[in-house]
């Protein structure tokens, strides 16, 4: 499938995912329902994957009630694979053909790597690594059965390109398979018109990272200044995730997105 020569559409064009459908793993708070609000905003219908299903479907509410784009949600653990091709069902059922897949659900136990257990590493992995891949293959089979081509976006992290605070070494290694998974999704779904990039944020200030071990976090920070003068805020990913998902980035594929003000300058 060859990916369409745009030059001729408006900028409004271009923004406008109306007429898509969405999924947004860990959609429910944080990174993800900044980028949901920012994709239903634009007029995509989307559908909120949580493993927090009340949480997920306050913010299916909060969002219908403020965008454009029809907002549905479902409880989503990304470690079962079953429960991942349900969720491409629910939104191919209720929703349409999945145009946008988001990998973005995730966890980071902060443990030195001494003291960490097999059991920590594996359910990491499991989440960050394997939930990837899984979403991106039941993503990537509905799109290639619908013929519409689409987008798979990954939130890898700052972690994924190099090693940051103590006691994250499986974080840091799963989200340096992320990086390269998307490189090969890329490869290997460009022939069906589907794009693969991944996000690599910064320090972004959350409802999850900064209450869970704000001691952790926080001493994260000076060792990852910003350059542009503040920590960043979940719509800071939100808007470059609707910039991949949309039409102004159809020429990119296999990218990995630094969104961290300038720490790795």
């Amino acid at each position: 499938m060859t990916i369409a020569d745009v030059s001729d559409k408006s900028i409004a064009e271009l923004t406008s995912l109306s007429g898509r459908c969405a999924v947004v793993t860990g959609g429910a708070q944080g990174l993800g329902k900044a980028i949901a609000r920012r994709f239903a905003e634009a007029g995509a219908s989307v559908l909120i994957a949580d493993l927090n299903d009340v949480l997920a479907r306050e913010t299916a509410a909060e969002l219908s009630a403020s965008c454009d784009g029809r907002v549905i949600s479902t409880r989503l653990d990304v470690a079962d694979t079953a429960a991942i091709n349900a969720a491409a069902e629910l939104a191919e059922t209720q929703l349409g053909a999945i145009d946008i897949w988001v990998n973005n659900a995730g966890i980071f136990p902060f443990v030195p790597l001494l003291e960490m257990t097999d059991d920590t590493w594996d359910q990491v992995m499991d989440v960050n690594l394997r939930g990837v891949f899984a979403g991106s293959r039941a993503a990537a089979r509905s799109m290639i059965a619908n013929q519409r081509g689409g987008v798979i976006i990954n939130v890898a992290s700052l972690a994924g390109l190099a090693g940051i605070s103590p006691g994250l070494g499986a974080y840091v290694a799963s989200k340096h398979g992320v990086v390269g998974a998307t490189r090969q999704m890329a490869l290997e779904l460009a022939p069906h018109g589907i794009r693969v990039l991944a996000l690599a944020p910064g320090v972004i200030k959350t409802e999850t990272n900064f209450s869970s071990a704000p001691a952790q976090a926080e001493a994260t920070i000076p060792m990852q200044s910003s350059k542009l003068g503040r920590i960043g805020v979940p719509d800071d990913i939100g808007r470059v995730a609707l910039f991949c998902a949309s039409d102004m980035a159809l020429f990119m594929t296999g990218s990995t997105l630094l969104v961290d003000a300038g720490m790795l300058a």
